[in-house]
């Protein structure tokens, strides 16, 4: 699916998905805001019902939190995504800091007539053991995508996969991209999206390794979401799955 407008003069909606947030939510937007001052931007961020102080500190950087009407990521994206007034819809995680470049770069991959497309990782630590899963995401292989990554796709192209499905609670970035790579062109841009690795330090590198391709497999065998959730659920310390 071709995008026909021009991507130097189009609105990027970064819409940011959040939950018990505080820590990271006032430092991440003023980051994102800084990056984008030469360019139309609009940010957008949907709070799934925080018991800390995720709203207020949203509010006191100068932004509006919305609600989305239940907890999800794939629920609050596309409530994100219904506010967005972007030709561009840019989901990024409140702990993943993408490049300072990238405004230009999703940019020149539209222009280059990508449809969706995200970046590499790389973990905020120097452990060698994140290190090597940080070398995965280089390569174009579902298992090595994730919601982390942050995620560009054109507004047009959304409204026509229809969105996240909304009955995923979890795996429901590996399912979109799924469908975007079926229906249209899908980049990976050879930079670093910095991502918290506070997952891996609250359980432990093999268990959160283990468990993650777990989960996969139920996925690529078709269990249910329930089944999913309840084993990770069960097995990840401080998961932000409800």
């Amino acid at each position: 699916m071709s995008n026909n407008f021009n991507a130097d003069n189009a609105t990027i909606s970064i819409i940011i998905p959040v939950y018990n947030e505080e820590e990271t939510i006032a430092e991440q937007l003023r980051y994102l805001s800084g990056c984008s001052h030469h360019f139309p931007t609009e940010i957008i961020v949907i709070d799934g019902g925080s018991s800390d102080e995720t709203v207020s500190k949203v509010k006191e950087e100068g932004f509006t939190c919305h609600s989305s009407p239940e907890k999800g990521r794939s629920v609050q994206m596309n409530t994100g995504a219904s506010f967005a007034s972007g030709s561009i819809l840019y989901f990024v995680h409140a702990d993943s800091r993408p490049p300072k470049s990238f405004q230009q770069d999703i940019r020149n991959c539209i222009r280059q007539g990508c449809d969706s497309g995200c970046y590499r990782f790389a973990f905020d630590s120097g452990h060698p053991l994140l290190k090597l899963n940080s070398y995965f995401t280089r390569f174009n292989r579902l298992m090595c995508r994730g919601g982390d990554q942050t995620l560009f796709i054109t507004r047009s192209f959304f409204k026509a996969l229809g969105g996240f499905r909304e009955d995923y609670k979890i795996m429901e970035d590996f399912e979109f991209i799924r469908r975007v790579q079926d229906s249209g062109s899908f980049i990976i841009i050879p930079k670093n999206t910095v991502v918290s690795a506070r997952k891996y330090s609250d359980n432990s590198y093999l268990k959160v390794n283990v468990v993650n391709l777990i989960v996969f497999m139920m996925y690529y065998l078709g269990a249910s979401q329930k089944t999913m959730l309840h084993a990770y659920k069960n097995l990840i310390v401080n998961t932000k799955f409800g």
